[in-house]
This record gives C-alpha cells, structure tokens and sequence, in this order.
C-alpha cells in the first residue's frame, strides 16, 4: 500500500513524454493515487514526429494502468470553464473523490524581448498560466470540503521567485501563481486544504528545450553555448530532471507535509533567483 492509496489526483499538461507533468502523474501512481491525466487537444513533435496529445496521453494512461493505481485521461483546456467542470465530472465518475490536484499546465506566450511583446500574448499567459489554476482550484475545492481536506500544488518557476531577460509575460503570471497559492493556503486552511507552489529552475523538459533553442537562436551562438551561459550560475551547473519535480510533489502530496501550507519549494540545483 502506497502513501496515496485510496486518493484521487487530477495532474494538468500531463501529455508531453519529456514534461514535468508525466513525471508527477508517474510518482503519483506509484505512491498510490488514481489519477487523472489531462491536457489541451492538438499536437506536438515528438522525436522529430508530430503526435496527438491525446494518444500521449492514452500511452501514459496504459503505463499507469500496468500497476496498481488506475488512470484515466480527459482532453482540458484549463482556459475553458466547460473543459474543466467535465474533467470534475469526469474524475468524480471513474474515481468517486478527488483529493489532489498539481495545476502543471502551463505557457510561455509573449516570452521575448519585452518591447516585441503584445497585449494579447499577455492575455494568453494570462489565461494559461494564473485563470486556468484559479478555475481548476475553484472547481476541486468544494470537493476536497466534501472529504475532510485535500491538496492544491502549484507548478511556478524560478520565474516565480526572481526574473530573467525575455520572459516578461512568464515570470510575471509566475509571481502572480505564488501570491494565489498564498491566498489559497490562508482561506481554506480551515477545512484541511494545503497549498503550496513547487518552483523548478532548469528542468530538461520539451518546453525547456525550446526556450535553449530560441535563446540560441536569438544570441547566435551554438546550444551547448546557450546552456553553459544559462547554467553558469547553477551551483550543480546543470538541469535537472522532471522526476526531481515530482519527488518534491509527491512530498507536498503525502503525509509527511501534513503541516506544510503556503510556501515556495525551489527545485533549482542552486540556481540564484536574481533580481
């Protein structure tokens, strides 16, 4: 019997192979808890290949499923209140409670020299990144009342504690997530719903890929050259991976935090938070 047995988690922007989100859904499940795998419709380069996000997904649900905690997956786009009132209905349907949830999903929309940046990459950061975890909290809340407590972990960043040139629009809607975390720690306390946000730095994500190659880009330098410009001042001068994530999720997930509330959790090898 795991930590989680007998729990429920719901883990947003679950489908990327190389994401922090699969990695969470994974360590979830072998503690215990069913869980339920959710991200946006469309596609992504996998390997050089597009794939569906849903088959991504369909393919985590079938390793989950191989042990003994049970998974479902649910097409969500955490920017649309009837995408996240089914995902609800669907979790309570195949697992009858929910008890965690880990708003992973996130975007970098509008990350780029400040001055290049629009309004409307703003609204989608926006949308993305701080509505989407306030309507998905707002949605599993009155359900974790209905048992007693629950846990809420918010994915931030190093964005979330400090800033770095060009992602103005992330790091700002970052900062934003640790003060609604705070928010929520402070409200539902009282009925035994933990809050907190888990703050990676450097993690060898898909979407920490892309961010090396437009940086390179950009800077016209080599890859290699962008990462040990960016890793220089990582006391362990490299990325980690997405599972270190997910062990510092399973932590705030289980027992052992049972009086833990309200706080940031850097998951950054030493990496500064700057200015």
């Amino acid at each position: 019997m795991g930590t989680l047995s007998g729990k429920t988690a719901i883990v947003t922007g679950a489908s990327a192979p190389q994401g922090i989100g699969r990695a969470i859904a994974l360590r979830l499940a072998a503690d215990g808890a069913n869980i339920v795998v959710a991200d946006i419709d469309g596609t992504m380069e996998v390997q050089g290949d597009p794939r569906s996000r849903a088959s991504l997904l369909d393919d985590l649900v079938a390793e989950i499923n191989q042990g003994q905690s049970r998974a479902i997956a649910v097409r969500l786009d955490v920017t649309r209140q009837e995408d996240v009132a089914a995902c609800i209905t669907q979790a309570n349907s195949a697992f009858g409670r929910i008890d965690i949830l880990v708003n992973n999903a996130g975007s970098l929309a509008g990350s780029d020299n400040f001055l290049s940046t629009t309004p409307g990459q703003w609204e989608d950061s926006f949308r993305v990144n701080i509505l989407g975890p306030m309507m998905m909290s707002q949605a599993v809340i009155p359900e974790m009342q209905k048992i007693g407590g629950g846990r809420i972990i918010n994915i931030g960043s190093t964005g979330s504690l400090g800033a770095e040139p060009g992602f103005g629009a992330y790091t700002a809607m970052k900062h934003g997530l640790v003060g609604f975390s705070k928010t929520l720690a402070a409200e539902f306390g009282i009925d035994g719903i933990l809050c907190n946000t888990v703050c990676p730095g450097y993690i060898a994500t898909d979407m920490h890929a892309a961010a090396n190659f437009r940086l390179a880009a950009e800077s016209g330098v080599s890859l290699d050259e962008i990462k040990a410009q960016r890793y220089a001042n990582v006391a362990l001068r490299d990325a980690g991976l997405p599972n270190d994530v997910a062990n510092a999720v399973a932590y705030l997930a289980g027992p052992q935090a049972n009086y833990v509330t309200g706080i940031n959790l850097p998951v950054t090898g030493g990496v500064p938070v700057g200015i």
